[in-house]
């Protein structure tokens, strides 16, 4: 059975290992003890309430059909007069979206504007990270 350490968690979740210890002491996520007295969480545990992470609606989010919203903050943007580049940091994940410039200059974006990456792709290639 894969079970996750309080620093693993938060990384998968894109949290500190403080948030989720918090969420643990409230009860809002289930953990035990591993043979050394570390707490852990089951991988099935985490994996319900990343879920239940995702399924939270963000607040003035519009209906759609894509389900991957990524929030997070601009952090780059490169223009010229047809084109431009947005790069948005989501947690621990860097999406960088083409745009025509005048979809940017409509969004009124800039560097430290909050914005919401929302992917729907046909094609979504998985990866295996370490074991367990």
């Amino acid at each position: 059975m894969t079970a996750y350490r309080i620093g693993e968690a938060a990384a998968v979740l894109g949290v500190s290992a403080d948030t989720v210890r918090r969420w643990i002491d409230a009860g809002r996520l289930d953990a035990g003890r591993d043979p050394q007295g570390h707490r852990s969480i089951a991988g099935a545990d985490l994996a319900a309430f990343a879920r239940s992470l995702g399924d939270d609606a963000e607040p003035g989010s519009a209906h759609s059909s894509a389900r991957n919203r990524l929030p997070g903050i601009v952090t780059a943007i490169a223009r010229d007069t047809v084109m431009a580049q947005v790069d948005i940091q989501a947690g621990p994940f860097r999406l960088v979206s083409l745009m025509s410039r005048e979809a940017l200059d409509d969004l009124g974006l800039e560097v430290g504007s909050r914005a919401t990456a929302v992917i729907k792709s046909t094609t979504v290639v998985v990866e295996r990270t370490g074991r367990g």
